[in-house]
């Protein structure tokens, strides 16, 4: 049988080996809001286990699951993404960070995202961002300020990448994907 093209699949959910499955639900429920929607044994004799969601439409984004937990990298290039809804999100984010004493936030413009990267307590590198009305090409790493108004951080991007490669808004961008994703041209 021949395929044109793959599937178009999306990220379902996410299982991580933790150690401290109560340290790592309250980090996942106080600090990021996500709530436990089961909890129990996967089977008889075998370590707890919890399903978390902050989406209506899906039982679990991640699970922790007791088990042993490899060692960690570097948070940029071994982490999750979560996406939040806008600026003010992400500065809520930042906030319960700082209130839970999380050290080491790393907030990037990528000029395509507005990011924050930190750890779970275990080590886990998490990232939690806010896509930008541009594209540039990537990789791409410049500073933010959460302390700025959205129109001073929008304004602030646009002046670091508006001579960058690929400059453009990122509606354009879609598009062009877009058609290149449904033919056999290479991205």
């Amino acid at each position: 049988m021949r395929v044109d093209r793959p599937a178009t699949l999306t990220l379902g959910h996410t299982t991580l080996a933790v150690r401290d499955l109560d340290a790592m639900v309250a980090f996942y429920g106080e600090v990021l809001g996500f709530r436990v929607t089961n909890r129990g044994a996967p089977a008889p004799g075998l370590d707890d286990m919890a399903f978390l969601s902050h989406d209506a439409g899906a039982h679990h984004q991640i699970v922790l699951v007791v088990a042993p937990t490899p060692e960690h990298g570097f948070v940029m290039a071994d982490h999750l993404a979560f996406r939040a809804a806008s600026l003010a999100e992400l500065r809520w984010v930042s906030a319960a960070l700082e209130t839970a004493g999380v050290d080491g936030v790393i907030p990037i413009c990528h000029g395509n995202s507005w990011s924050l990267y930190f750890t779970d307590p275990e080590g886990n590198g998490l990232e939690v961002y806010v896509d930008t009305p541009f594209h540039v090409a990537q990789p791409f790493a410049g500073p933010l300020d959460l302390g700025q108004s959205d129109g001073e951080v929008l304004a602030a991007t646009r002046a670091m990448i508006d001579r960058e490669p690929e400059f453009q808004p990122v509606d354009e961008w879609r598009r062009s994907l877009s058609v290149r994703l449904a033919s056999a041209e290479e991205v």
